[in-house]
């Protein structure tokens, strides 16, 4: 309980893991929820400038902290502080699920949503499947970009969110639309019209979409 930071405050840490110390900041909601609950927030690719301190991530960890969750937002392998070396999605879902299991030593019993930008959506599906969300956040989703044509991830078993702007120039909204249509059932989609990769001039209402998300799927 001593890493959890007081209500409306973050903590920079490093965390000891799978190859070394992890980066992360720690941010605690003014009101928790009771039961406690958290969101781990995954950042854009690493070798493209990816990091905790990118503008979409924050503002997921912001909903989180607005609807209650405390928001762990950290750097994978090999970004800023955090040691080794990136791997391809592979190493980095292996983050993912060791730090849930850090969170949940912090927050026993804790509601847990994973949410995710780009390379860090694609690697929190990835993760859902050990990690068993009760919600999942996925930020213009890669699908066979950056993961050598790697087959889509299981659909997380909880309800799952997916934004994505229309005029994205980094991930084409049309092949994300194709794969989305594939699961069962097919998560909640909200498009974007003149909507960048990086949402340019368009956070809050990305900030307004997933908190209501947030609000109608985390609440007791």
């Amino acid at each position: 309980m001593n890493s959890l930071p007081l209500p409306g405050q973050s903590k920079e840490l490093l965390i000891p893991g799978p190859v070394g110390q992890i980066e992360a900041i720690l941010s605690a909601p003014r009101e928790p929820l009771a039961p406690a609950g958290f969101a781990l927030i995954c950042h854009p690719h690493p070798l493209f400038g990816g990091a905790l301190s990118n503008k979409v991530t924050y503002t997921l960890a912001s909903c989180a902290q607005k609807a209650g969750l405390y928001a762990l937002r950290f750097n994978f392998r090999g970004v800023g502080r955090s040691e080794g070396a990136h791997d391809n999605g592979r190493g980095e879902t292996g983050d993912v699920e060791f730090l849930v299991d850090w969170m949940r030593q912090q927050l026993p019993g804790a509601r847990v949503v994973l949410a995710g930008f780009s390379f860090g959506a694609w690697v929190s599906v990835r993760a859902a499947a050990t990690v068993r969300p009760v919600a999942q956040v996925s930020i213009a989703p890669p699908f066979g970009k950056y993961f050598d044509d790697a087959p889509p991830p299981p659909r997380p078993e909880c309800p799952w969110l997916v934004v994505h702007g229309i005029d994205d120039e980094v991930v084409d909204y049309r092949q994300t639309h194709a794969i989305l249509d594939r699961y069962v059932p097919p998560p909640e989609l909200v498009t974007l019209d003149g909507v960048g990769h990086f949402f340019h001039g368009r956070l809050a209402d990305l900030g307004g979409i997933v908190l209501e998300f947030l609000q109608r799927n985390v609440h007791a």
